[in-house]
């Protein structure tokens, strides 16, 4: 299987930083489009040495962002050798997703969708970083309790509409469907890609169970933050919340407070501190940075 990849990023580089070193590995070829002004994400694709290719194409023709036509930009860069995603830069692709698509029967004349799991924030993505849940099991199970999962698009009033892959995850074949390139005729990025996947007759969209993605998020899960972006970003960074800092800082402290005690009525000259990473949250491994409050700590040290 020849797998490559297109992935859209103006001003998401937030979130592409926690999700490029992972998908990487699963393709042979990728390629990330963003506009000429957007220098933190050229400089991301450098670092993990991804494919970068900036141009303004989003805005011709007095579009606001017509995302279509740069992932046409990024599709005509491709070696066309077998099958493409169009992936968005906020989804995740566990561990096992170039595996499994090579155990898939795929047919070329077809577009694959997966489900999505939701993770409404940055703390709690870290938690799952930190502490993963498994989503493939057994080589049997597929669990989706880690995060909600995201809804599907299926226009089931409709005749002959059905299911519709939409563009946080399109799977397909160019040479084996003959679909070449991305709508451009809207700049709102919801509906050009319910309009690609419409290029294949409903028997030929299918949803992948044995795929599930996750979605990162930075304002939770309410349906007010749904859409947000669509004419590009409007959502709030993917980082700690201010409060989160605090609550932070807060431990910390006590922890500091709590380390000097022992010191003090114990007379000792320094204290080995031993943790363990697993099943603690960030903010318990950030233990660390109590030995910058006092002197004489001899040793700090961690087990994975």
């Amino acid at each position: 299987m020849y797998l490559e990849g297109i992935i859209v990023c103006v001003n998401y580089s937030d979130f592409l930083a926690h999700t490029l070193p992972h998908n990487k590995t699963h393709f042979d070829n990728l390629i990330v489009i963003t506009d000429t002004k957007d220098e933190k994400t050229k400089e991301l694709c450098e670092f993990y040495h991804v494919r970068c290719i900036q141009t303004d194409i989003f805005y011709e023709n007095g579009d606001s962002f017509n995302k279509g036509a740069a992932i046409n930009y990024g599709l005509s860069q491709l070696e066309n050798k077998g099958w493409v995603i169009h992936l968005d830069a906020d989804i995740y692709l566990p561990p096992l997703t170039r595996h499994i698509l090579e155990n898939i029967p795929l047919e070329p004349h077809k577009i694959y969708g997966a489900d999505r799991l939701m993770c409404p924030s940055y703390e709690k993505w870290m938690e799952f970083i930190n502490d993963p849940q498994k989503i493939q099991e057994g080589w049997v199970y597929i669990h989706l309790t880690t995060f909600p999962i995201g809804v599907r698009l299926a226009e089931y009033n409709n005749r002959n509409e059905g299911y519709e892959p939409i563009g946080y995850f399109q799977l397909w074949n160019p040479k084996g469907s003959n679909v070449f390139n991305y709508p451009t005729q809207h700049d709102y990025c919801d509906r050009t890609d319910v309009l690609q996947c419409k290029k294949f007759a409903r028997q030929d969209r299918e949803l992948l169970p044995e795929i599930v993605v996750i979605h990162l998020e930075s304002e939770g899960l309410s349906v007010s933050s749904m859409g947000k972006n669509w004419k590009g970003r409007k959502t709030k960074l993917f980082q700690p919340s201010i409060q989160y800092k605090d609550q932070v800082n807060m431990e910390i402290e006590e922890l500091r407070r709590q380390t000097k005690e022992v010191l003090e009525k114990y007379n000792l000259p320094y204290i080995f501190i031993e943790m363990s990473r697993k099943r603690i949250p960030l903010h318990k491994r950030m233990m660390n940075r109590i030995k910058s409050f006092f002197h004489g700590v001899k040793k700090v040290s961690y087990k994975h």
